[in-house]
């Protein structure tokens, strides 16, 4: 009996342990949508414009130096003094790459001088997508 029951348990369990891209994929799309979130709210917390570049394969943040700038010109690092970053050697990003603007106010924008407020949706290949709320800045 112990057999069988050892026997079925590999059966299902295998093959989801085989598959790396999905966990890959699983653990870039958490690391997108903390950094989005840690963007965010530094922003707010900061009164910086901060910028979060996404490319296929990795999410960089900056912020700009001084209240009132519309440009990010410095490296946003984590609370850990390492990059809040996410990346991989795989290109996770489907659609929705290129730069999303946080404002000091909370929103978010598709210009840095904050001229126009924009929803996005980022695609994550084999996952469900991220969504920013322009009016509020959450991330989803």
């Amino acid at each position: 009996m112990v057999i069988v029951i050892l026997g079925l348990l590999a059966v299902v369990t295998l093959p989801r342990l085989s598959d790396t891209s999905t966990f890959r994929a699983s653990a870039f799309r958490t690391e997108t949508v903390a950094a989005l979130r840690y963007a965010q709210k530094t922003a707010v917390s900061h009164r910086r414009l901060v910028c979060a570049s996404l490319a296929a394969n990795s999410v960089t943040l900056t912020i700009a130096q001084t209240y009132g700038s519309t440009s990010c010109n410095a490296a946003l690092t984590g609370p850990d003094g390492n990059a809040a970053y996410a990346s991989s050697s795989s290109g996770f990003i489907s659609s929705g790459t290129g730069t999303i603007y946080f404002q000091p106010s909370g929103t978010v924008t598709s210009d840095a001088a904050g001229s126009s407020v924009s929803d996005y949706t980022i695609a994550i290949t084999g996952m469900s997508s991220i969504s920013v709320a322009g009016a509020t800045g959450y991330v989803n």
